[in-house]
């Protein structure tokens, strides 16, 4: 744990050091618009399902924050899409040493950032050449992952593990990345049951034997098993933790309920860079 810390620590002197210096400052962030301005120029990216286009649109949580969480699709050269080829790039190297097909991505509670996480990672890591991608949202309390990349799906993760509809019948795929995603249509009453079952078990096999990379996104770790039941099923874990948010003593909590020896690292989010923080926060 201590060497968690000291990553930790010296990532924020880092970051200390970084805004020290004006000249390597990040311009700011300019979000892409979404509606009715973004239907007249024209500049969203468009997602396919069976032959009928499907453009994103802005949710309940307003366009700002579906665009943060899609930043590495609308914007590929931003410092913080960057930030995300870093990490695909880490995992690689943890990759050469050891297989990771299958990567869930969580953290203590929510609002701390993994379902940003969780998209802009598959996003990059579906730009490498030759690669094939998938996004599973494990999420079925509270899916993200289909309002914030524009999709209307008609079946899901619970139908698939509940025999109503194939794994194939279930996948949307994305035009413009090689972005596969398995998205939440239906919320079941059991969510934790279906998440826990051998049916899921089955599915992560089925997808890792398919895909080169699978991104999971799942629920908080705290205060719900389903984390723990996905993760213990995955090659690899990643933890959000967002920056002067999680407390120390909730990552502890966090590392003491999952496979340590599944942990990737800790990504630190929400950081503040120049006059506020960078807007790809978002949970």
């Amino acid at each position: 744990m201590a060497k968690v810390y000291d990553a930790l620590r010296r990532a924020e002197e880092d970051r200390k050091r970084l805004l020290g210096d004006k000249s390597n400052r990040p311009a700011p962030l300019k979000v892409e618009p979404v509606g009715p301005a973004a239907e007249r120029i024209d500049r969203r990216p468009a997602w396919k399902r069976g032959g009928e286009v499907l453009t994103p649109r802005p949710g309940p949580d307003g366009s700002a924050e579906l665009n943060k969480r899609r930043i590495a699709l609308l914007q590929p050269k931003s410092y913080v899409a960057e930030q995300f080829r870093a990490l695909r790039g880490r995992i690689d190297a943890i990759a050469s040493q050891r297989p990771i097909t299958t990567i869930s991505i969580t953290s203590a509670f929510p609002g701390e950032g993994k379902t940003t996480c969780a998209i802009n990672l598959a996003i990059v890591t579906s730009m490498s050449l030759g690669r094939r991608v998938l996004l599973i949202d494990c999420d079925l309390r509270r899916p993200k992952i289909h309002p914030a990349l524009g999709l209307r799906p008609e079946t899901g993760l619970a139908e698939v593990l509940t025999g109503a509809s194939s794994i194939d019948e279930a996948i949307v795929s994305a035009e413009g990345v090689r972005l596969d995603v398995l998205p939440v249509c239906g919320r079941p009453a059991n969510p934790s049951e279906l998440l826990g079952s051998p049916e899921m078990s089955r599915l992560i096999e089925e997808v890792a034997g398919r895909y080169d990379r699978v991104i999971i996104d799942t629920p908080a770790a705290l205060g719900l098993p389903d984390a723990k039941a996905v993760s213990e099923l995955c090659d690899g874990i990643v933890m959000v933790v967002r920056a002067d948010v999680t407390a120390r003593s909730d990552i502890e909590a966090v590392l003491e309920i999952l496979d340590r020896q599944r942990i990737l690292g800790l990504l630190i989010n929400g950081v503040t860079i120049d006059q506020g923080r960078y807007g790809y926060a978002a949970n």
